[in-house]
C-alpha cells in the first residue's frame, strides 16, 4: 500500500484532502482508481496515527479520501538526530539524506566548511534545500516513517551556534582524535537527547575550525584507525547511537 504524508489541517473529521505534488503522483504515476486505499501520515513530530483512507473523488488538483481505518504506528526513534553534513561533492549529499532518512533521523543540516570543494551560491540554495527536502520526503514514504525529516538551511561556523545550542549531546566525528571513541561518548542514557553529529568534507575539518567547534560544546571522537568516507561516517555513526539506545 502507498504511503503519504499529509499536514493536520488536510483532515476534516473522517475526510482527508491530498493535495500539490501527490495528486499527480497517485493519479498519473500509480493510476489508482476511486475505491483504492493509501496509508496516510500526519508529518508531526508528535503523533503516532496513520490512516488507512479509501479514494473518494479524483479532481485536477486534489483528491478526497475517506478515513476507513486509524492506526497507531510508531517507526521513529525516542532519540533526536541531526546530521551536521560539511557539503560532500556530487550527488554524495542526495545519498546521505536517503539513507539517514530510512535510519531514522530527524534533521539534516548541510554545513559550509573551508575544505568543501562543493560551493553553493546564494541563487541556487533554495533549489538545493527544496531538491534535498524532496529525497528526505520520498525516502520517509518508502520506509514508513511517521514523519519527514526536515533539511535545515545552509549553515556556517558563523550562524551554528543558534542551532548548537538547543542539543544535549554534539558529537564531532573527527580523524585524528586517537583517544575519545563513538562507544564511550555514548555512555549514558539517551532517552529523548537530542544529538547532534558534526561530519567534515572530503578533505575534512581544519584544526581551527575543530577548535571553534569544540569552544561550542562539541565532543571530538574518533571512528576508529581507518579514514571513513564522509558519506559512510553519517550512515555508520546514526546506526551505532540507535543501536546504542536500543533503537533500531
Amino acid at each position: 500500500m502507498q504511503n503519504f504524508f499529509i499536514n493536520k489541517n488536510q483532515i476534516k473529521n473522517d475526510t482527508i484532502i491530498i493535495t500539490g505534488k501527490d495528486v499527480n503522483h497517485i493519479k498519473n504515476v500509480l493510476r489508482c482508481k476511486i475505491g483504492e486505499k493509501l496509508e496516510i501520515g500526519v508529518n508531526s513530530s508528535n503523533t503516532e496515527n496513520k490512516y488507512i483512507a479509501k479514494i473518494n473523488k479524483i479532481e485536477d488538483e486534489k483528491i478526497t479520501c475517506k478515513i476507513v481505518e486509524t492506526l497507531q504506528v510508531n517507526k521513529e526513534a525516542n532519540i533526536h538526530i541531526n546530521i551536521i553534513q560539511g557539503l560532500p561533492k556530487a550527488d554524495k549529499m542526495e545519498l546521505i539524506i536517503q539513507k539517514c532518512t530510512e535510519l531514522g533521523v530527524k534533521e539534516i543540516t548541510p554545513l559550509e566548511l573551508n575544505r568543501c570543494i562543493v560551493k553553493i551560491s546564494e541563487k541556487d540554495k533554495n533549489k538545493k534545500i527544496n531538491r534535498w527536502q524532496t529525497i528526505a520526503e520520498v525516502a520517509a514514504k518508502q520506509c514508513g516513517r511517521n514523519l519527514i525529516p526536515k533539511v535545515n538551511n545552509i549553515y556556517n561556523l558563523k550562524n551554528i551556534y543558534t542551532l548548537l545550542k538547543n542539543y544535549d549531546i554534539i558529537l564531532l566525528a573527527n580523524e585524528i582524535e586517537r583517544d575519545t571513541t563513538l562507544k564511550s561518548a555514548l555512555k549514558q542514557d539517551l532517552t529523548n537527547k537530542k544529538i547532534a553529529v558534526i561530519i567534515g568534507p572530503e578533505g575534512g575539518f581544519e584544526p581551527n575550525e575543530i577548535e571553534n567547534l569544540k569552544q561550542l560544546g562539541a565532543r571530538s571522537i574518533t571512528l576508529g584507525r581507518r579514514i571513513l568516507r564522509t558519506e559512510t561516517v553519517a550512515m555508520i555513526m546514526t546506526g551505532i547511537i540507535l543501536y546504542e539506545n536500543d533503537n533500531l
